[in-house]
């Protein structure tokens, strides 16, 4: 039995043996073979991509450069249809700046039909890019012709997708109905029936299991919902036929219904949701599902007649659910970009849709659509094209137009990267695996994809090898850390949107931008280039994204970028941005108006139980009385063709109107003689600076010497040495609790440093705060003027004020809840200064109308600001301080303390219309009038 066993093994094993080699070899020859044919296309594919790059390096640098700019004159017009959105739409201003950004004369109008430049079919050489925002897409579409536009011409529309993803009913995509078992089984394409409705009527979140099997048509494996991810992918696709497409590399996130969403980068997301392991199949995953759809959409539609448009394009918003497993499932896909933003969270989708615009726009404007690269492409045409070889295909001027358009993309820096293609279908009829790449496509076109495979994954392999800067194959956005060697800003983004001037540009550093009166706050985020750099606001420790006040006239704004080096940042590199706010829209007063009156804006109604806004205002019909206090209420006065129309005032001459009396005026004679051997102690936050520096230049006749001071100031040299003028800042927050002097402590300082002090109303003190001030402190005066034999000065109490409404970084904010509880503490605070024998003047009521109107400072309380003059003349100081509000001047604002070199010393003056006013009120107190000046307030 052995043997017999033996006999038949000692059989086979030459047959067996045979085989092997048989095998063998056929093996050794299809590796052969393979690696024949793999370096016969790589070398193909380099001549290919040889011959591209000498075509462009024909252009290289200077003579580009100048080509490029004789032919910007001609052809850089863009057209921007704007639909139902304004000239001021964040969207219609965003692509109004990019386009800018890159030379592009940029036209706005409503629609196709009412834009000059698309009148005619025969003018088609007016314009090169034409982008149809959201609302004027039915328009471009019915007006444009796309099969006859030129090379140059560039819209931001492939109507192949925008039929293919239009709502054919219920929901479904027009090319799903069109599905049959024969050309895409339904099960084979990840993408859910129902995923064209509207794109305001956002996917559902899934809630439970059943929830989540609406989506996928498997109940039986759906997920918790606690593993369910809804992503938007942003999607650039550039031809449909042959199929080109980018994905960018910033997702938005949403992992519950509630969520506004979060943006992250594509990769970091899959990492953290799959782990290494699964990661790039992930990744892999949802790239096939993109261009999956994409295929199925654009091979089912009819072929344009005549052709299609070369250079058109179109931003695609999947939203793609991850239940747990690796493969997504497209739930929705809207023909436009959608970013999900909600409340607070608006203006970081904002952000996230104006980077992939911006991107998208940077990816396809530089474009080789000059002479030279017509003359170079013909001369490719000639050497790779016409109709011979084995493929039996044609490549004209127009493909070759396109490959160098795609050769230039994926050499580009870029956040979009081309997706991986799927694999190709399992059909009978398929190409063999030497043609397998160009069976997607007719015959006609079947070349140009393998080129374009063949150079994409030159691309590829390029940047595997080298260590290359990002391309559009990887993400541009580099990982944080590491050295930072690129310090410049990639873009400032704002809400509302700030059109700068110049326009934004890296290599420049400092800008200009003008808002309205209303605008009363922006919020900046900047992007720095390089991921590894870090920006700061306003210093080297500010935040990365801020709300900044914006007060009236000019404020600075301050970008930093450092290396993020500790403990300690370096500051690289400093943009500044100088935003001018506007007066309040004015016009001027003929003869024919009404007078009108207001308490409190409608904005902000601090007293619920009182009108706001303009009313009619009857004045008194008796004669007025001076006031007799500073706490008078009152109202604003000004005159108007219209009380319902604040537009129609003159704002020049408003003023502010005590009930049933009046605040004379103090000439500057008769305030010399009265201010004349006393000594004005000021006690009190940088409001109540703004009142000493008014009171010194009215005394002085100017403004000579002034300071940002936070700590104790002594001024000797007003009124001909005949007036003395001190300063003591509280309360000093910046210090640790543990060394910030008390309020007593504070003023104690100050009375000291004022002596000798006479014990009587030739020494004036002024306690004023913004918010701070309550009773307590007025009692606390009281008593350190009993214990320092001081009882009888006169003491003036400037009451609270409005500000800290505006949701500042940094600093607290106060709800509507809080300001109106400060309107009844300022009540009790001048109740109390009353009862205490104290002067109290109400600024208050007074900025409650007007808070809109504060100048520079994150506090957005300061009605103060002190200018420097460009004459060295002291001006008249009546004259400069009953200057009409809201002018412009010539004079520009001074931040810090400084003397100029020279024989003059530099003058300055106070500037604030609402400060004048309280402060003009505080020297009324101060000078009640002896008989001579009653007559002369009353001449």
């Amino acid at each position: 039995r052995w043997r017999m066993l033996l006999r038949r093994h000692a059989c086979a094993a030459p047959l067996v043996l045979l085989l092997a080699l048989l095998y063998l070899c056929y093996q050794t020859l299809k590796v052969d073979r393979n690696r024949n044919r793999s370096e016969s296309e790589e070398m193909e594919t380099r001549r290919v991509i040889s011959a591209l790059d000498n075509k462009l390096s024909l252009l290289e640098p200077t003579r580009l450069t100048l080509v490029l700019a004789r032919s910007s004159q001609r052809r850089r017009q863009a057209v921007v249809l704007m639909g139902r959105h304004g000239p001021s739409d964040p969207e219609v201003v965003l692509h109004q700046q990019v386009l800018q950004q890159m030379g592009y004369q940029v036209h706005l109008t409503r629609f196709a039909e009412t834009s000059s430049f698309l009148r005619t079919q025969s003018d088609v050489s007016g314009w090169s890019l034409l982008l149809c925002l959201s609302s004027s897409e039915p328009s471009c579409l019915r007006r444009i012709r796309f099969s006859h536009l030129q090379h140059q011409m560039q819209v931001n529309l492939l109507p192949e997708l925008m039929e293919a993803f239009s709502d054919a009913g219920e929901g479904r995509c027009r090319f799903y109905l069109q599905l049959t078992g024969e050309s895409v089984p339904e099960a084979d394409l990840p993408m859910r029936p129902v995923s064209c409705g509207s794109s305001n009527q956002k996917p559902p979140f899934p809630q439970n299991r059943l929830d989540v099997s609406y989506f996928r048509d498997r109940p039986s494996h759906a997920p918790s919902p606690a593993l369910v991810a809804m992503v938007n992918v942003f999607v650039l696709v550039t031809s449909v036929n042959p199929l080109t497409s980018f994905l960018h590399d910033i997702i938005v996130v949403k992992a519950s219904e509630n969520d506004p969403g979060q943006q992250t980068q594509i990769r970091t997301f899959l990492l953290q949701r799959f782990g290494p392991a699964s990661a790039r199949l992930a990744w892999i995953q949802v790239q096939r599902a993109v261009v999956a759809v994409l295929r199925v959409a654009s091979t089912n539609q009819e072929p344009a007649a005549g052709g299609s448009c070369l250079l058109c394009f179109q931003l695609l918003t999947f939203t793609l659910m991850f239940s747990g497993a690796t493969s997504p499932a497209v739930v929705q896909v809207d023909p436009g970009l959608s970013v999900p933003s909600q409340g607070e969270d608006a203006f970081r989708g904002q952000i996230t849709r104006d980077r992939v615009l911006e991107d998208s726009l940077r990816l396809l404007l530089p474009l080789p659509t000059h002479l030279q690269t017509h003359r170079a492409l013909e001369t490719l045409r000639r050497q790779y094209g016409g109709c011979r070889g084995t493929h039996g295909s044609c490549l004209n001027h127009d493909h070759f137009l396109f490959l160098l358009r795609f050769h230039l993309q994926l050499q580009m820096p870029s956040a979009f990267h081309l997706p991986a293609p799927p694999p190709p279908p399992q059909d009978q009829s398929a190409p063999r695996p030497a043609e397998a790449e160009s069976c997607w496509m007719t015959s006609q076109l079947s070349l140009l994809l393998l080129l374009l495979l063949r150079i994409s994954r030159h691309h590829d392999l390029q940047s595997t090898r080298e260590a290359n800067p990002p391309t559009n194959q990887q993400p541009a956005l580099g990982s944080p850390g590491g050295l930072c060697l690129d310090p410049r800003l990639r873009q400032i983004y704002s809400e509302p949107p700030l059109s700068l001037t110049p326009p934004f540009s890296p290599a420049l550093k400092e800008y200009r931008a003008e808002v309205p009166f209303d605008t009363v706050m922006v919020r900046i985020r900047p992007e720095p280039i390089s991921a590894a750099c870090v920006v700061c606001l306003d210093n080297h420790r500010g935040p990365r994204t801020a709300n900044f006040p914006v007060g009236m006239g000019t404020s600075q704004i301050s970008v930093l970028v450092t290396d993020g080096a500790e403990p300690r940042p370096v500051v690289m590199t400093i943009y500044t941005v100088h935003v001018y706010r506007e007066s309040r829209p004015s016009l001027p007063a003929f003869g024919d108006h009404v007078t009108c009156s207001f308490l409190q804006d409608c904005g902000m109604r601090v007293q619920p139980g009182r009108s706001c806004g303009l009313q009619p205002h009857l004045p008194p019909q008796s004669p007025i009385q001076p006031c007799s206090s500073g706490h008078v209420p009152g109202r604003w006065v000004v005159p108007c063709l219209s009380c319902s129309d604040n537009r129609t005032c003159d704002w020049r001459e408003v003023t502010w109107q005590p009930d049933d009396c009046y605040h004379p005026p103090v000439r500057r004679p008769l305030l010399q003689d009265c201010m004349s051997h006393r000594k004005v102690m000021f006690i009190g936050d940088s409001t109540n600076r703004g009142m000493m520096f008014f009171l010194m230049e009215r005394v002085n006749g100017s403004l000579q010497d002034w300071g940002r001071a936070h700590h104790t100031l002594l001024y000797r040299n007003l009124n001909q040495r005949r007036t003395q003028v001190s300063y003591s800042y509280y309360p000093r927050f910046w210090l640790e609790g543990s060394q910030r002097p008390t309020f007593r402590q504070a003023l104690l300082q100050l009375i000291n440093r004022s002596r000798p002090l006479e014990n009587s109303n030739q020494t004036v003190l002024v306690v004023g705060g913004v918010q701070w001030l309550n009773s307590n402190h007025l009692r606390t005066v009281q008593d350190v003027l009993d214990r320092e034999s001081l009882s009888d000065v006169l003491v003036v109490v400037k009451s609270l004020g409005m500000g800290f409404h505006l949701p500042v970084d940094g600093i607290r904010s106060l709800s509507l809840t809080e300001i109106r509880g400060l309107f009844r503490d300022n009540a009790e605070l001048i109740s109390t200064a009353r009862r205490l024998r104290f002067e109290a003047v109400d600024t208050f009521s007074i900025t409650m109308g007007r808070y809109k109107e504060f100048l520079q400072g994150r506090c957005a309380c300061h009605f103060h600001e002190v200018e420097k003059l460009q004459s060295s003349d002291p001006p008249d100081s009546e004259a400069s301080t009953r200057k009409k509000p809201g002018t412009r001047t010539g004079s520009h604002s001074v931040l810090d303390t400084e003397q100029e070199d020279g024989s003059k010393a530099p003058t300055f003056r106070v500037r604030g219309a609402v400060n004048q006013v309280y402060s003009e009120i505080l020297l009324s107190r101060l000078c009640p009038g002896n008989s001579s000046i009653r007559t002369f307030y009353q001449h």
